[in-house]
């Protein structure tokens, strides 16, 4: 997906004016399997680049999602606690984690662009 950005934790980020839309990639979800439960970030909290803001539970392993840019959790997607298996159908659209009001958009140039994402997981998939 051309417009996103990724993190090297396998999450993207898609920007709409000050806000970024979070989730875990494709490439996440294929490694993790059915994914059963979802620990939501609280809205209201702040998010630090770089440390976990949610925790993803699958049937195989329990992993943190992490924030890729600081700023105030100022939505989550709700409809994930009772479907939490969204992630796994549709991971770049109803399967969104949360959304961060950016406190600093420089934090974007730290992520990757598709085509160097494209890179670490084919590197990371040998």
């Amino acid at each position: 997906m051309q417009e996103l950005k990724y993190s090297k934790d396998h999450e993207w980020v898609k920007v709409e004016g000050d806000n970024a839309i979070v989730g875990i990639t494709d490439f996440a979800q294929k490694q993790l399997t059915d994914i059963v439960f979802i620990e939501l970030p609280e809205i209201g909290k702040r998010a630090t680049a770089s440390t976990p803001m949610a925790v993803v539970e699958s049937v195989k392993s329990v992993s943190d999602v992490f924030a890729p840019v600081s700023g105030e959790i100022i939505d989550v997607n709700s409809k994930l606690q009772d479907n939490p298996e969204i992630i796994n159908k549709d991971p770049y659209n109803t399967g969104w984690i949360a959304k961060i009001r950016m406190e600093n958009k420089n934090e974007l140039d730290d992520l990757m662009d598709s085509e160097s994402y494209k890179k670490l997981t084919k590197s990371e998939s040998h």
